[in-house]
């Protein structure tokens, strides 16, 4: 029964020797293997979480840029549109006063004209005469 009593020995010798790598070894380094899956697994849901803010906030930078885009766009727009009334106003006020320079060159030429044609009318008599006294030689009757 000697070898019996070895098997034994041996037997609850390796029973001792699981127990203690078990608790002692694997126990531990599955403990520190697990926490070490579990912090990669956080970190890559904070990459993830930190991916989607990134995201989210470039959403938000461009919505904001397109916004003010537009804004800018929208005032040069009503600038270009004050600049074009106010080049309309300056041609209609530009044609009115040249309407009314040439009105009163029109009325001043018509009136220079009228008062040379009463000179002529005046003068027309003596004129005449001038003529036909050079023309004949002699003083018409």
């Amino acid at each position: 029964m000697l070898p019996g009593l070895s098997v034994i020995g041996i037997i609850v010798i390796v029973l001792l020797l699981t127990v203690v790598l078990n608790y002692g070894l694997f126990k531990p380094v599955m403990r520190v293997l697990d926490e070490r899956e579990l912090a990669i697994r956080s970190a890559g849901d904070a990459a993830n979480e930190a991916a989607a803010k990134s995201r989210a906030a470039a959403e938000e930078f461009e919505r904001r840029t397109r916004a003010v885009q537009a804004e800018g766009y929208q005032a040069m727009e009503e600038r270009r549109r004050d600049a074009l009334e106010h080049r309309e106003e300056l041609l209609a006020r530009t044609r009115q006063d040249v309407d009314c320079a040439l009105a009163e060159a029109a009325a001043s030429l018509r009136a220079q004209v009228a008062e040379a044609r009463a000179e002529l009318e005046k003068d027309r008599e003596a004129l005449a005469d001038a003529v036909v006294e050079r023309v004949l030689g002699r003083r018409a009757s």
